[in-house]
């Protein structure tokens, strides 16, 4: 049953990177792949920078993230929690709904200290970064897109969309804060149904709620710490767009940047359970750059630009998550007094094939 679940999946998941990738060759083909090309001839070596500007943000979501750690997960090096959260990040990008990248990052935690203060420093920093972005965007969003219109149909969708989130967030937090994760299955669990293997269950997720409890009684202060760290973060995003109207127009505004960044945003919260965004992304964005005034083949460009950052740190991510395998396995063969002859191999963060 189980297997033919994951196989369901997957189809679903390949049919919907197929369905976005056409999405993103059907903008190509319809706004014009040598105005896009002469976009990006105009934009030249000042792509290196509008990609190295999302490392730098990198380093605030890292400090907001260590903010939601326990201790002795929030002694680990600085570089190393660096390295953990880009590999989650990494693998988020390629899993749906962006779950894998939070499992991988509990299993490299899990590795150096308790599994269950691991599951609530990723519980905790999902919960903030998620919080940082709801209020940056819906407060930013009433200072600079008042007056922008949009197609018929997006604002309401838009207004709708992130009120159900807002609503799943606060009730998320209110799960977490209070230690009630478990309660329906402690509630099964009481009444004698299913078994053994719910009762471990049981006994694990409990111990989550125990660690979420203790770490907001005795850090009360440190999920607000977090938020304004991951708001500093994002808001190199204003940066980023603000320096790509630089280069590309002739009338570059903070304000419209500002504008641009955060309705990009707003449309990527809502659709964060579609693989890479492939395609998404690219469209959001091509309604944002039309919404100020700056054209399709502008709103493209930086979509696609988008795309080769997300590659480029991806891929950074990727090789923290292969030196966080290898240091992991290094250290255990030198624990057991033995060499490390084992081949290498990636373990798969979604736990299964």
């Amino acid at each position: 049953m189980g297997s033919r679940h994951s196989i369901s999946m997957k189809k679903v998941h390949t049919l919907c990177v197929i369905l976005c990738v056409g999405l993103l060759v059907l903008l190509v083909w319809q706004i014009g792949l040598s105005d896009l090309l002469s976009e990006f001839r105009t934009l030249g070596w000042g792509l290196v920078p509008l990609v190295l500007i999302e490392g730098v943000a990198d380093i605030f979501h890292t400090l907001g993230w260590r903010h939601c750690l326990s201790e002795p997960h929030r002694s680990l090096p600085f570089f190393r929690i660096f390295r953990i959260r880009m590999a989650g990040a990494a693998i988020n990008h390629v899993t749906p709904a962006a779950l894998g990248g939070e499992v991988a990052k509990g299993v490299l935690l899990s590795s150096d200290h308790k599994s269950a203060e691991a599951i609530t420093g990723v519980m905790v920093g999902k919960l903030a970064y998620v919080l940082a972005q709801l209020l940056l965007v819906s407060l930013g969003s009433v200072f600079t897109l008042w007056g922008v219109e949009l197609p018929a149909g997006v604002w309401p969708a838009l207004l709708a969309g992130s009120s159900i989130l807002a609503l799943g967030v606060l009730g998320f937090l209110l799960v977490q804060k209070y230690g009630k994760l478990g309660v329906l299955i402690r509630w099964i669990v009481a009444r004698r149904i299913g078994g053994k293997l719910l009762q471990t269950a049981e006994r694990h997720i409990t111990d989550v709620d125990n660690a979420l409890e203790q770490f907001y009684r005795e850090h009360p202060r440190d999920l607000g710490y977090a938020i304004l760290w991951h708001i500093v973060g994002l808001s190199f995003g204003t940066v980023q767009t603000w320096l790509f109207l630089l280069l590309l127009s002739d009338h570059p505004s903070i304000l419209l940047a500002a504008g641009i960044w955060f309705l990009g945003t707003w449309f990527d919260l809502l659709t964060f359970a579609i693989p890479m965004g492939i395609g998404i992304q690219e469209a959001t964005r091509v309604i944002a750059f039309n919404a100020v005034g700056y054209g399709s083949v502008m709103g493209l460009a930086f979509g696609i630009a988008l795309r080769l950052e997300l590659i480029f740190w991806a891929g950074f991510g990727l090789l923290c998550y292969a030196s966080l395998l290898y240091e992991e396995r290094r250290a255990k063969a030198v624990a057991a007094g033995s060499p490390q002859t084992a081949s290498f191999s990636f373990p798969n963060p979604r736990g299964r094939e």
